[in-house]
């Protein structure tokens, strides 16, 4: 079973090209609008109860769906997380998100200017530009409360003794760029948008790691 969970901001359209590819049935989880203050655990407890408990499953979060996923899998213990275009722990976000934090610039900016300049978000998030369409979709449909929640949650997110994700990072990820860390599965030209570009080749490592999942469940 698969559990899809979209980037910060974005929906169940980020998934339409990856879908038909995978081999076994697939749910994607929608955005839960966060109560006042509502911390990650809190929110993401909400989320779960979508999963049974005894359902073993792949979480696939995509960006922070994949800081999501990860929190998931505290709670729902036969969950594994897939992260794409996502980071496996809060010590390897880039040092641009880093200087957003500690400047906290992104209480000075609210996340609806991004829908003024969606070329400079194009460009940022490698978004082809037959992808493009779709890219300004999902920055018209964004909804702001949500949205400077989660960016807030994953500026500040405590991974301590998070467990361990399944990477799948693109060679250009302008978002989270390759690091010192060892990636499980890095696609080459991919960019932040590569749920889209590169739905093939992700459906395949998916697909795989699926079989292998149920391998183990039989031993």
């Amino acid at each position: 079973m698969f559990y899809l969970i979209p980037g910060l901001g974005a929906d169940e359209r980020v998934f339409r090209n990856i879908l038909p590819l995978l081999h076994g049935p697939a749910q994607v989880l929608h955005w839960l609008t966060p109560a006042p203050d509502e911390t990650l655990p809190q929110y993401v407890a909400r989320m779960a109860e979508a999963i049974p408990t005894a359902q073993p499953c792949l979480l696939v979060g995509v960006s922070f769906g994949g800081v999501v996923a990860l929190e998931i899998c505290r709670i729902r213990p036969l969950a594994r997380a897939i992260l794409v275009s996502s980071v496996p722990d809060a010590s390897c976000l880039p040092p641009l998100l880093r200087l957003i934090r500690g400047s906290r610039a992104y209480r000075l900016f609210p996340p609806q200017w991004l829908k003024l300049f969606p070329r400079a978000g194009q460009w940022y998030f490698g978004v082809k530009e037959k992808e493009y369409p779709l890219f300004k979709e999902i920055l018209r449909d964004m909804e702001p409360r949500y949205t400077r929640w989660a960016i807030h949650r994953l500026l500040h997110w405590d991974s301590t003794n998070v467990g361990r994700g399944i990477q799948i990072l693109g060679t250009h990820d302008r978002v989270f760029p390759p690091g010192p860390t060892p990636v499980d599965y890095l696609i080459r030209g991919g960019g932040h948008f590569m749920i889209i570009s590169h739905a093939q080749e992700i459906a395949d490592i998916l697909n795989r790691l699926a079989v292998e999942e149920t391998e183990v469940m039989k031993q």
